[in-house]
């Protein structure tokens, strides 16, 4: 098999360079490790910033995402018993998000590369990348018991955190960063209406706690946990009256219970590899950085990747350039850790932090009075929130 650039990985990122390739003219396979029916079924957050809605919009993928997507103009931040909101709109010059769920917008992107020409490689297993220093790079899989070889220009390793591409690189041009946090979220799904129509971030004594949603039908809370946190020790009963506590200001909000659906345990970290880039091998999405949830930056991210990459290999196949190819890295890292330094912010705002001293504790509500009150603050928070511009 031939093709201009091979993608590994159908997750977001390498849907959606499929897509931004093709509207070029430019040919590309993507090879995913699992089915179909996995890929679709994987379950992740779904705050989609106006960068991104508006790729979307671009590509073709946006018919449902406009139906069904739930535009947000602001969350509210509880603290000390007080909610005060963070109004989108009026400080980002009319600037939304949408809560719209990933596995939506794959789901979208899927349908959208078969309408086309069809070339996702499900269940392409023991992936292996060659020659990614050459001018003739290769991938090596099987499929269907079947040994296959594609050549092809250039390789978007787009398969994720523990997938193949970065641990091609080797280990001695590898730059990497790693931040580990001290807790995690007990993640739920539950069966009720979302109460109020946006988002609510709470720092409280007893730790943080997000009150989202996945549709009109289904809320989506979280609430601080320890990393190895033990879900029998969880019952609904201990669930929603936490919820409640940590959730509820004196404003008469009061959360809607229902029928729990998932329970599940996510670790926090921030991670980025700022090797992006080694050869003809360029790195897209979580294969090159992770964030914590608390900036719901992670599909965003990615997104801001591709559509970079996707510039810089039209340059090159339209002109020759490898100019945007060479700045890649650069370019897109700048977007990365400010992402990074949004996310480790509104963590370390919102969370509580085991064995705190009192000093750090009073610092933590310093800067919630301060960002939450004046224009300045609620308009950093604003700004970073809804997306910074791609590139």
């Amino acid at each position: 098999m031939k093709t201009q650039v091979a993608i590994i990985g159908a997750g977001p990122a390498g849907l959606l360079l499929a897509q931004l390739l093709r509207q070029s003219a430019i040919d590309c396979v993507i090879l995913e490790a699992r089915s179909e029916e996995y890929v679709l079924s994987r379950i992740r957050a779904g705050v989609l910033e106006h960068p991104t809605v508006e790729l979307l919009h671009s590509i073709g993928a946006g018919d449902r995402l406009a139906r069904e997507g739930l535009p947000h103009e602001g969350v509210d931040i509880v603290f000390r018993g007080e909610k005060r909101r963070i109004d989108f709109p009026s400080l980002t010059d009319g600037k939304t998000v949408t809560v719209y769920g990933q596995q939506e917008v794959v789901k979208d992107l899927i349908a959208l590369k078969k309408d086309f020409d069809g070339q996702i490689l499900f269940e392409a297993e023991n992936v292996q990348l060659h020659d990614i220093e050459s001018d003739s790079p290769s991938v090596r899989f099987t499929r269907h018991g079947e040994d296959v070889v594609l050549t092809c220009d250039f390789i978007a390793g787009c398969d994720g955190f523990h997938g193949v591409s970065r641990q091609t690189i080797p280990q001695d041009r590898l730059k990497l960063f790693e931040k580990v946090y001290p807790f995690a979220w007990l993640g739920l799904l539950a069966e009720a209406a979302p109460a109020q129509d946006e988002l609510i971030y709470s720092y409280h004594q007893n730790g943080f706690a997000l009150f989202s949603m996945r549709s009109p039908e289904v809320t989506r809370l979280y609430l601080q946990c320890h990393p190895e946190e033990n879900l029998d020790e969880w019952p609904d009963e201990r669930v929603w009256s936490e919820l409640h506590i940590r959730l509820e200001s004196g404003d008469g909000f009061r959360l809607n219970e229902g029928k729990i659906l998932r329970k599940d345990v996510t670790p926090m970290r921030s991670f980025v590899c700022e090797t992006m880039r080694h050869g003809r091998l360029f790195l897209a999405g979580d294969s090159a950085h992770i964030v914590p949830p608390t900036g719901a930056k992670g599909l965003n991210l990615a997104a801001g990747d591709v559509k970079v990459l996707n510039d810089a290999l039209v340059a090159f196949f339209k002109s020759g350039s490898t100019d945007l190819l060479d700045a890649y890295e650069a370019t897109a890292l700048k977007r990365v850790w400010a992402a990074e330094r949004f996310s480790w912010f509104m963590t370390r705002l919102l969370h509580k932090f085991p064995d705190g001293e009192p000093f750090d504790e009073a610092i933590q509500i310093a800067d919630l009075d301060y960002f939450t009150s004046s224009e300045a603050g609620r308009k950093t928070i604003a700004e970073n929130y809804v997306g910074l511009p791609f590139g």
